[in-house]
């Protein structure tokens, strides 16, 4: 029974990296126009907007008696954990994004991708749930993809370069805490709560840096409600509740996928072409996936 949830919950991982990888085009057509962090606060406003009734319905669920104290404590907590890993999140997107005003995206693609790498390193140092050896051959075939994939000829090392990989920090540490909080915690609460303080975070960060608001195209406001709605709240509420039957390293490994489906929404949405090099990447990294799926199954079974 555990096993089938782990294979399925590395199945609705997935699908949630197929989401987030057929979503890029619009995204990318969305943020060439318009701020990004405006962008990113409507997207983000609008998931917890989205996901507000459903958890609201969770909290009105529990007995009457018990509903003030279960509510008051769940607040706290869920908004606790809620507030650390949605900070994380937003920290990422947000040196990103400064880092690609300093470096290309072919290089900050890889840079970001390095997150699959760092994930068991953050892991074992606190977690204390050290990857094995498929899973090591996984990263490393994860990585050599990603690397062949997204980075150009240029390799000097420059600031946005720097930033970029505290991006990759960023989202690695994020998929550690909530590997970390989600086996304790009301899944679709915790989505809320991050995805909230992302909204919140990018708001201010919008207000502080950016100029004032213009009036959101209907093509943006479609696509920050698509990517709001399906690949932010549905995408972080699987996540949050795939993780309680896999690993941060196996949920690493899958997201690496990423860019092998933008890569082909982007040929098949905006006729962008991969060379050689590309599809060997896209190889290794279906490769590295596999790595370490059929080392989990042949360690449950022996």
């Amino acid at each position: 029974m555990l096993k089938d949830r782990q294979l399925r919950a590395d199945l609705a991982l997935l699908a949630v990296t197929l989401i987030w990888g057929a979503t890029f085009v619009m995204v990318k057509g969305a943020v060439a126009g318009f701020p990004v962090f405006a962008f990113l606060a409507v997207r983000f406003l609008l998931a917890s907007l989205a996901l507000l009734p459903l958890v609201a319905t969770r909290l009105r669920s529990a007995p009457s008696e018990k509903r003030s104290r279960a509510t008051r404590e769940a607040s706290w907590w869920h908004l606790r954990a809620g507030g650390i890993v949605g900070l994380l999140l937003f920290a990422a997107y947000a040196l990103q994004t400064i880092g690609l005003r300093y470096t290309s995206a072919s290089k900050a693609g890889f840079i970001t991708g390095l997150s699959v790498a760092i994930v068991p390193l953050l892991s074992a140092l606190l977690l204390r749930r050290a990857p094995g050896r498929p899973a090591i051959l996984g990263v490393a075939l994860a990585t050599l993809g990603l690397a062949l994939l997204s980075l150009g000829d240029d390799l000097t090392v420059n600031r946005g370069d720097l930033l970029v990989l505290g991006c990759a920090l960023a989202f690695a540490s994020h998929i550690v805490a909530v590997g970390a909080f989600a086996p304790r915690m009301d899944a679709l609460t915790l989505a809320f709560f991050q995805i909230a303080t992302v909204a919140l975070a990018s708001g201010l960060t919008s207000l502080a840096v950016e100029r004032p608001w213009p009036a959101m195209p209907a093509p943006v406001l479609f696509a920050a409600a698509f990517t709001g709605v399906l690949a932010t709240s549905l995408a972080f509420a699987v996540q949050t509740a795939a993780q309680r039957f896999t690993s941060p390293t196996h949920t690493a490994l899958i997201f690496a996928a990423e860019p092998v489906f933008a890569a082909l929404f982007g040929y098949l949405l905006a006729g962008e072409r991969l060379g050689s090099r590309g599809l060997m990447g896209c190889g290794l990294i279906l490769a590295g996936m596999l790595a370490a799926e059929l080392g989990r199954v042949r360690k449950a079974y022996t």
